[in-house]
C-alpha cells in the first residue's frame, strides 16, 4: 500500500510539477554583436601587423586568418551575413587605424564554416 502511494507521489512530481525547459534562441541582437565583435577583432589585428611594418596583403592575410582561427567554432557563424560583416570591417578599419584601402573583394577569404 505504502508503495502504491510513493510510486503515485513519483509519478504526479515526474509529470505534473515538471518544468519545460526551452533551448537557446539567437536573437538579432545577438548576431549583431557578434558581427561587431569579429570586425572590431579584425580591425585591431590588421591595424597592429601593418603598424609592425607588415605589407598591406600580409596584414590583411594574417588579420583574417587570425579572425577564422579565433571564431570558427562559434554556434552563431551559421546566422552571419557576410556583406554586413565586411561593411563593418571596412567601417571599423576607418573609425579604428585611419585606413581606407580595402574593399570587399579583398576581404573575400573570411568565412566562419
Amino acid at each position: 500500500m505504502i508503495r502504491n502511494v510513493l510510486i503515485i507521489i513519483l509519478l504526479f512530481s515526474i509529470f505534473i510539477l515538471d518544468t519545460p525547459v526551452y533551448s537557446y534562441d539567437s536573437s538579432m541582437q545577438d548576431i549583431k554583436n557578434y558581427t561587431l565583435k569579429i570586425s572590431k577583432k579584425f580591425s585591431n589585428t590588421y591595424c597592429n601587423t601593418k603598424q609592425f611594418g607588415i605589407s598591406k596583403d600580409g596584414a590583411l592575410r594574417f588579420a583574417i586568418g587570425e579572425t577564422n582561427k579565433e571564431f570558427s567554432k562559434n554556434k552563431l557563424n551559421k546566422y552571419i551575413d557576410y556583406e554586413l560583416l565586411k561593411k563593418n570591417i571596412i567601417l571599423s578599419l576607418g573609425k579604428n587605424c585611419k585606413t581606407y584601402d580595402l574593399t570587399q573583394d579583398q576581404l573575400k577569404n573570411i568565412a566562419f564554416d
